[in-house]
């Protein structure tokens, strides 16, 4: 076996088995914090020692969270406390979520009732958060979670504590902007199943571990010859894609993801923390910096539309999947404008709705076997 393939194995297996990587943590004595999406500063809770968590859903039926939900609720948010329900996320020393949209909000306060013992931090980031008052409350609220976590951790979290953590962050965001930007020049190599792989085990992993191991695996994929790829080269969008089947699909169908604009993937990963001045600053600054999510208020700079049809040109795509969480207003309402920017330039593209319990993609593969043959009728 070679080691590009080793490494990309040992990845999957990270991914498929965070429960193991929780357990192996708790086994060294860490104390680890499960984050929520979106936006966490994770820096805050290494800082104070801890590891974060990613909790972004999983595959499956949802079963004891009917109790709290409607079954018209969003699957992430629902898959989430599933996992607290079902034992999933035993032994963390905490949670932190965000509000991000309708429906986080009300699963914050639904988590806190299902998990009373669980110490909860609530993470309200401000709508208008470029404005200067905007970024003086988010400034405010992580420093409220600096509190916590402190607490939790027993911790004190120091500027050069922080600093530094801010350094493994964003060497981690760097190691895989790099990564995905080589699997989209190798697709022949990174599969759309491993490369999601290498990308969802960083939410359990301890970032510099993962970056270790990316760095390496970017190195082996630097050194492969230039190949030619026989299918269709797309750009994916949307919330989330890690199902395995819609995976499997496209790369049944020789979809190659040449880059993505998925708030799992790329999106978190776009900006990095200033390593310079007030660290706590810097995290506000980050996040008021950061644009293009159907989540974020921006009046003058609803740019998500441009922003991934450039991206389609910039890369070489010849087309765009969405991936629709069924359900999920901010991404519905503002569909129509992507559309719209797609057809008007001339970019093809299709959109799939799916959720995190759906277990059959029949009806996917047919949809992108067409697309497929659209994409290549064109060229």
């Amino acid at each position: 076996m070679s080691k590009l393939q080793n490494l990309l194995d040992q990845f999957n297996t990270i991914a498929a088995s965070p429960r193991v990587q929780l357990d192996g943590y708790l086994a060294k004595g860490k104390k680890v914090v499960g984050c929520f999406p979106y936006y966490v500063p994770e820096e805050l809770v290494y800082a104070s020692d801890m590891i974060p968590f990613g909790i972004w859903g999983a595959a499956g039926a949802v079963e004891a969270a009917k109790e709290y939900f409607a079954p018209f609720y969003c699957t992430i948010a629902q898959k989430g406390l599933e996992l607290s329900l079902n034992g999933s996320l035993n032994g963390l020393s905490g949670v932190i979520m965000p509000s991000m949209c309708d429906t986080l909000r009300p699963l914050t306060q639904n988590f806190q009732v299902a998990n009373p013992d669980l110490p909860f931090m609530f993470l309200a980031h401000p709508q208008n958060r470029r404005l200067e008052s905007g970024i003086e409350y988010t400034i405010a609220i992580y420093s409220k979670l600096k509190s916590s976590l402190e607490a939790i951790s027993g911790v004190t979290i120091t500027d050069e504590k922080l600093r530094e953590a801010i350094k493994i962050c964003n060497s981690n965001r760097s190691a895989r902007r790099e990564f995905v930007k080589l699997a989209g020049e190798h697709p022949e190599a990174v599969s759309a199943k491993a490369r999601c792989a290498v990308l969802k085990s960083s939410y359990f992993m301890d970032k510099s571990e993962h970056t270790v191991m990316l760095n390496d695996l970017n190195v082996q994929l630097k050194e492969l010859p230039i190949s030619e790829w026989g299918g269709a080269k797309v750009v994916v969008s949307g919330i989330i894609n890690d199902n395995l089947g819609l995976l499997e699909a496209l790369d049944e169908h020789k979809f190659a993801i040449v880059s993505d604009d998925v708030a799992h993937e790329s999106r978190g990963i776009r900006i990095d923390v200033s390593e310079q001045g007030d660290p706590v600053t810097a995290l506000a600054m980050q996040f008021a910096e950061q644009n293009c999510d159907p989540l974020l208020y921006d009046p003058e700079l609803n740019c998500r539309h441009e922003y991934v049809t450039q991206l389609a040109k910039d890369s070489g795509a010849q087309g765009v999947i969405v991936l629709m969480m069924q359900f999920c207003d901010p991404e519905e309402l503002e569909y129509p404008s992507l559309k719209g920017a797609l057809d008007g330039a001339g970019i093809p593209h299709v959109m799939i709705g799916f959720d995190q319990q759906m277990e059959n993609f029949g009806q996917a593969g047919t949809i992108l076997q067409t697309f497929a043959g659209i994409l290549s009728n064109a060229q």
